[in-house]
């Protein structure tokens, strides 16, 4: 069936809207692919859906190639299977939270890891019925503090999520490996550029863990790489190399020293270098952050957190690292309730000495010595050495990760980039089997608990992926699978003969399989241009002055290459 744009719900804007940040964002709505509803919140328009439903229909040609059967589970979920899990709270404002006209809990699901185990629980018993592996590819929710970006970041999002249910770990690496081979066949379909790196589990659970990321200026997501190794990590995942612990036998004595208006690092710096005999930089001061954890269970405490001072707490870094509790910076009724705390002078004895718990960064092993606060306003210690003067609870995972930093594997040096997160793959485990005690009866005749693995797709998120990915400044360009026709036919005068042309050539390619869009507007040629390339068909054909001669002028959106050919031969 050929579609006609004077007949298509359509209309293109040429200024970009006014809330657009990214070129994807400006154009999915310009060439009118998308609308905003509220923050967040999209609709899709024909071409939009067009798209849309091009990606899902690689992602579920892919799912279907390892075996996983696709089923469809409500976004209207019971409150009860996630109190089992503790992620009704664990979630905490990311979840859409409703009741019903009686008073029962609901949420809007952003993911279904509950309802699949409590769905194989139901219907197999026997581990001649595994392994098994389930899918869908469904609307979620999550209630995102800032949406931005268009559909990147919204709070309604289509997504692929499936779950591999095995008897053993063995069965679940198998499984995972499987839709890590799906994963980039479906990338690679849809051209689109990205690495693999390993990753947190987060509020997911799990051990093993990787995610796919677009390359992307834009992208939230900090990861590293190295270049000699091949390494590369998410920013959270990626752990410190400690140093080897120093002897500190002949460490001078710590002491404190009058530092009057030294309340940052480089005030304190400039006191150091006028008031010491030797050079001090950033990195041989200690800095201690406080924040207020919130902890499932519902109870707070005061955390201290020990960096070098050249570097600044990562917040996703230090969030991923105290998870499932989330956290907050203290505010001046904190400092007031806690006089110990004096801004600006902390220091790990004023900590421990009233009971908050201290960890410090990998960097910090003992012998190593620290200029830092001595809890008391304009004083600071001078010489205090891990391990001699204090002794941490442990240490965390929060400072920034740099480019030049050594690689985890020893290899090189890491560089950092950014990235878009379109795949994320875990192996749970049995956190979820063992919440709700999912168990087949085994060949030996006794109980296995299946253990699960998770895998998901931004659906939704990879046509913006896309779109940022393939543009130039004149519009869309979108790679042959995903496209919302095949070929755009433009009839470029008013010259009956050729629109005659126009009609029989769309026919014919109509016939020959290809999906058609025929530009039949009584509009300018210029606006039709204009509106081919924002539209981004791959294959653009003009049928203008040149049909008189029987030739049509063939453009390629990609390459920008243009060609005039004889109408028969094409």
């Amino acid at each position: 069936m050929i579609t006609r744009l004077s007949q298509l719900f359509l209309r293109t804007l040429r200024d970009d809207p006014a809330d657009a940040e990214v070129a994807s964002h400006k154009l999915l709505v310009r060439a009118g692919y998308v609308r905003r509803i509220a923050p967040g919140v999209y609709s899709w328009l024909p071409l939009g859906l067009r798209v849309l439903r091009e990606v899902e229909r690689v992602v579920r040609e892919e799912m279907n190639a390892i075996g996983a059967q696709e089923i469809s589970l409500p976004a209207l979920l019971p409150r009860d299977p996630y109190e089992t899990t503790n992620r009704w709270t664990e979630y905490g404002d990311g979840l859409f939270r409703l009741q019903d006209r009686k008073g029962a809990d609901y949420l809007l699901g952003p993911t279904h890891e509950e309802l699949f185990a409590l769905t194989v629980k139901g219907e197999y018993n026997s581990y001649k019925d595994l392994p098994v592996t389930l899918y869908q590819i469904q609307t979620k929710y999550r209630d995102e503090e800032r949406p931005r970006a268009g559909i990147l970041r919204g709070r309604e999002f289509i997504m692929k999520d499936s779950y591999s249910f095995d008897l053993d770990d063995d069965g679940l690496k198998a499984s995972y490996e499987a839709h890590r081979d799906a994963y980039q066949r479906i990338f690679a379909r849809l051209a689109v550029k990205y690495v693999i790196v390993a990753a947190t589990s987060g509020a997911m659970g799990g051990s093993a863990s990787e995610e796919f990321l677009a390359e992307s200026e834009i992208g939230e997501d900090t990861y590293v790489r190295c270049i000699e190794s091949g390494y590369a990590a998410n920013v959270e995942a990626v752990v410190t190399t400690a140093p080897p612990a120093i002897p500190f036998d002949d460490a001078p004595e710590a002491v404190v020293h009058d530092t009057p208006d030294t309340p940052t690092i480089a005030t304190l710096v400039d006191w150091a270098n006028s008031a010491l005999d030797r050079e001090v930089t950033a990195a041989d001061t200690l800095k201690n952050v406080l924040v207020k954890l919130h902890h499932p269970d519902g109870n707070t405490e005061l955390l201290g957190i020990g960096v070098p001072g050249d570097r600044e707490v990562d917040e996703k870094r230090l969030g991923a690292a105290l998870e499932p509790a989330a956290f907050e910076l203290l505010t001046e009724d904190d400092f007031k309730a806690n006089p110990f705390l004096v801004k600006g002078y902390i220091g790990p004895k004023g900590l421990q000495d009233n009971g908050v718990r201290y960890l410090v960064d990998p960097r910090i092993v003992s012998g190593t010595r620290w200029i830092t606060g001595a809890d008391a306003p304009g004083r600071h210690v001078v010489d205090l050495v891990a391990g001699r003067d204090f002794t941490p609870d442990g240490t965390i995972e929060a400072a920034e990760v740099r480019d030049g930093d050594p690689s985890p594997d020893g290899r090189g040096p890491l560089v950092a980039a950014r990235g878009i997160e379109i795949g994320h793959i875990f192996q749970l485990g049995q956190k979820y089997t063992d919440a709700f005690e999912v168990d087949v009866l085994g060949e030996s005749g006794k109980p296995v608990r299946l253990t699960m693995g998770s895998y998901g797709v931004g659906v939704s998120r990879l046509v913006a992926v896309i779109a940022e990915q393939q543009h130039d400044d004149k519009g869309l360009r979108w790679p042959a699978e995903v496209a919302p026709f095949d070929v755009h036919v433009v009839i470029a005068n008013k010259d009956e003969g050729a629109r005659e042309g126009a009609e029989q050539l769309a026919a014919d390619l109509d016939l020959a399989g290809l999906e058609v869009v025929l530009d039949d507007r009584k509009s300018s040629p210029g606006v039709k241009f204009k509106d081919s390339e924002l539209i981004g068909v791959p294959l653009i054909v003009v049928v203008g002055r040149g049909w008189a001669e029987g030739k049509v002028e063939i453009r390629d959106r990609f390459t920008g290459a243009s060609d005039e050919v004889a109408a028969a031969e094409w």
